[in-house]
């Protein structure tokens, strides 16, 4: 037996649906808070299965943490243990950034190789490299990174591409490096910004947060702090797609809308109507409104502030609707357009060559059974339901929850007829 999601189309969405604390930055903050000796409090944190099984991985280090509705609290002992190569590890991609922080506080660390989404290749080079420089010893040994230094020092360090990822390492692992260590091309998403708040709250020195270049200047010791998860902008334009696809009228509260600037100007573009509120009581708000079908836009996937690769899924389910062809190019993961198999079975009439897709808009879908890859397609496929004739069933819906904590209840709330659904599945 399984889950699956019985989504009936025809939905207009309207009303306002509240955005939780962003999935790419807490479990990035949890293991900022190996940093630091004491009790870190992390709040506005998002209820999804990603937490808990980061919560394994602390204790597994020697940890206490407890999660409390949308708090979580991690008591980090005086002596760590540096291996993290147990179960929870190949569970999720994000248990990787354990790495910087091991290294950085014990100088040593064994991190197996991570799991998660199945959406391409994720190479770990940067990051070693990054803290080769510092001054760390790093080779892949039975499937972990092995990482010993008997110090770290400053380093000037150079990306090759602005990684997320390494960025967070090197960075979480410079923080207490002797001497200045300064990041070039570094990643700028917001969840970076947030990390890098919480580590000046910790005490850690660092310039440059939101730019390309990062100089952090290494500390003897960081204390522990209680620190907000900022909203999460995937889940907030995940909303913002729904609205435009299903014509409604969708206000988006406790999310930044300047972290969704091009996102919100490519569906002015299809033909939206976007608002900015400002404060509303669950943080700050915008509003999309869409009337008439949607037009036809183009997309590019590109590191932020360009548009985010884990939204290509809703591009291409909102371009399978819109009137006329759209291209989407993915420059980031190879694997994200194995969505489109899933998209030609509700009908979509899309072609993929290469890095590009190209989809030719049709006036509806129609209801299939279908399976989630990963937690965006997933819900890219749900999005693309309502939108469809008749009930499409998704299956695989483990991968959704672990990004959108009461996905079905926020729909319903908005006027969807979404249903979870137990039964065995009949794949074809």
């Amino acid at each position: 037996m399984t889950e699956h999601f019985q989504v009936h189309g025809g939905a207009r969405l309207t009303g306002a649906v509240d955005v939780v604390g962003a999935k790419n930055s807490v479990l990035k903050l949890m293991a900022a808070a190996l940093l630091a000796e004491g009790t870190t409090t992390l709040t506005n944190c998002p209820q999804i299965l990603d937490v808990p099984l980061m919560a394994e991985v602390l204790r597994s280090l020697g940890c206490e943490v407890t999660i409390e509705v949308d708090t979580v609290r991690i008591t980090t002992p005086a002596e760590l243990n540096h291996r993290a190569d147990g179960p929870a590890m190949g569970k999720l991609r994000a248990s990787v950034c354990v790495l910087g922080p091991l290294v950085g506080r014990c100088k040593r660390a064994v991190v197996a190789l991570p799991g998660g989404d199945a959406i391409g290749s994720r190479p770990l080079d940067m990051h070693q490299s990054g803290l080769r420089q510092l001054g760390a010893h790093s080779e892949i040994e039975h499937g972990c990174v092995v990482a010993e230094a008997e110090g770290l020092h400053g380093a000037q360090i150079w990306l090759d591409f602005p990684s997320v990822g390494a960025t967070e390492n090197i960075l979480m692992a410079a923080v207490l490096a002797n001497g200045t260590t300064v990041i070039d091309n570094a990643a700028r998403e917001p969840e970076i910004v947030d990390l890098c708040t919480m580590l000046l709250q910790m005490g850690g020195k660092i310039e440059g947060a939101g730019t390309s270049t990062l100089t952090v200047h290494g500390v003897d010791a960081l204390q522990p702090t209680e620190h907000r998860v900022i909203g999460d902008r995937i889940v907030g334009a995940t909303w913002a797609f729904a609205a435009a696809m299903t014509r409604g009228d969708v206000t988006v509260r406790g999310v930044d809308p300047h972290h969704l600037d091009l996102v919100l100007e490519k569906l002015r573009t299809a033909g939206a109507e976007v608002s900015i509120l400002g404060a509303d009581g669950a943080g700050q708000a915008f509003r999309v409104v869409q009337h008439d079908r949607p037009t036809a836009v183009d997309f590019v996937t590109l590191p932020y502030p360009g548009f985010a690769t884990d939204l290509q899924p809703f591009a291409i389910a909102l371009t399978s609707i819109a009137d006329g062809t759209s291209m989407i190019t993915e420059n980031l993961f190879e694997a994200r357009f194995r969505f489109i198999e899933e998209m030609v079975r509700l009908g979509a009439d899309a072609r993929t060559d290469g890095h590009h897709a190209v989809v030719r808009g049709m006036a509806r879908l129609s209801s299939a059974p279908v399976w989630a890859s990963d937690i965006r397609a997933g819900v890219g496929l749900v999005l693309a339901g309502l939108c469809a004739e008749g009930v499409t069933e998704v299956w695989d819906v483990f991968h959704i929850d672990r990004g959108y904590p009461g996905l079905v209840e926020n729909l319903v709330n908005l006027g969807a007829d979404v249903r979870r659904v137990a039964a065995a599945p009949e794949r074809a």
